[in-house]
């Protein structure tokens, strides 16, 4: 097929690559973009799939991030649902189809994907790995009042999706790990609660488990777990996190390490090819160590910004992301270094429900979460730049 020439190169059609294409445009109103997407739809929030949608708040067609007369205005090529499958040192990509296309700069803002379990029947059939927008049409469609789900994973996917299936009133089944819901973020006292609140609501927790294997038994499916439970149900999920996609970084020569390995400019180890969003290993100078941020709010700044510097900004990436998650009645926003692996301090104005979590190394604010108490992520960003000490507090 004959090659395709343009400027700017956006692999993947997510929020990253569609914040890349304002921030080319903030810059260079005059070269040409080419966008390549995996998906069918246009670029869309995915924190919706979870959250919003699900409680009526939001529709589908509010969820992309731009309609197609923005692609339009702006001059973007854009190629759906064919994948990029080689990139090389001329500065060459080919896609699926045969096309190859021809860059002079290149941002790989691929995300990643969910994991699959490797476990008899992880790959079954109608087992829904959920990430995507069609996922949540599917699992929509088929989360009719009165039946039943496993959830395996009890991290922000399972959290999420068994709160939003319980309250569309299917009888929900949560199998995890770990020794209490939300263990990576949530201090044990509070993740406890939360386990408890879901449990008053009818969700059935069993804990310190694994799925040790999956079937079809007609159209149901039936999960059997490490201690040797046997659940049947009519829809599965599966939310046990992603791996970055860096198989086309690997496959140029590009540095990678749970992530590619970009400098603050967004670079990878290639001067022309940068990255963005949940695939991309950046410097965090706020919290002085490497990172890759797998949230809505890094992938919309740091696409933008990489947009901008792949039209010449060089712009170092200072941003400090934040995170939020809806849980019932419980919402959260926090910034900064989280880990319930490190000094908590908790300031309730009503115990496990309102109130801020302070997350401290060597005596130092290092994260921040607030607890239904909203407007406060600037501020809670502040007190982390300036190395606040434990017994400082948001005003």
């Amino acid at each position: 097929m004959a090659e395709h020439d343009c400027d700017y190169l956006i692999v993947g059609a997510g929020l990253a690559g569609a914040a890349a294409i304002e921030g080319i445009r903030e810059r260079d109103r005059d070269g040409s973009i080419t966008m390549i997407g995996a998906e069918n739809h246009l670029p869309y929030h995915r924190p919706p799939l979870s959250k919003k949608l699900w409680f009526g708040k939001t529709e589908v067609k509010d969820l992309f991030v731009h309609d197609q007369a923005f692609y339009d205005q702006n001059g973007v090529s854009f190629f759906r649902g064919r994948r990029v499958v080689s990139l090389d040192a001329t500065c060459t990509a080919r896609d699926s189809r045969g096309q190859s296309y021809r860059f002079k700069k290149l941002l790989l803002a691929t995300g990643g994907a969910p994991q699959a379990l490797p476990i008899p029947g992880g790959k079954t059939g109608g087992v829904c790995y959920f990430r995507f927008l069609d996922d949540y049409q599917r699992i929509r469609r088929q989360a009719e009042e009165g039946r039943s789900a496993v959830i395996i994973g009890g991290g922000f996917i399972g959290s999420e999706m068994a709160a939003a299936l319980r309250i569309n009133k299917l009888n929900v089944t949560m199998i995890y790990p770990a020794t209490h819901l939300c263990d990576r973020v949530l201090p044990e006292d509070l993740g406890l609660a939360m386990e408890k609140n879901y449990q008053d609501r009818g969700i059935r927790i069993l804990k310190g488990q694994t799925p040790a294997s999956f079937e079809r038994k007609g159209s149901a499916f039936v999960v059997r777990t490490s201690s040797g439970a046997q659940i049947e149900s009519d829809l599965l999920i599966v939310g046990v996190g992603i791996k970055p996609a860096v198989e086309l970084a690997e496959g140029a020569g590009l540095s990678t390490d749970n992530g590619i390995i970009v400098n603050e400019y967004l670079q990878s180890s290639h001067p022309s090819i940068y990255a963005a969003g949940d695939n991309a290993r950046f410097p965090y100078p706020a919290l002085g160590q490497q990172a890759r941020v797998e949230h809505w709010d890094n992938a919309l700044n740091q696409g933008k910004h990489a947009g901008r510097n792949m039209a010449g900004a060089h712009e170092a990436y200072t941003y400090m992301p934040y995170f939020f998650s809806d849980l019932f009645e419980f919402g959260y926003e926090a910034v900064g270094e989280v880990s319930s692996k490190m000094e908590i301090v908790a300031d309730w104005q009503k115990q496990y429900e309102t109130g801020v979590i302070y997350y401290l190394r060597n005596n130092k604010i290092r994260g921040v979460m607030m607890c239904n108490v909203w407007d406060k992520v600037d501020a809670a960003r502040q007190l982390i730049l300036r190395g606040a000490g434990a017994a400082e507090r948001l005003a």
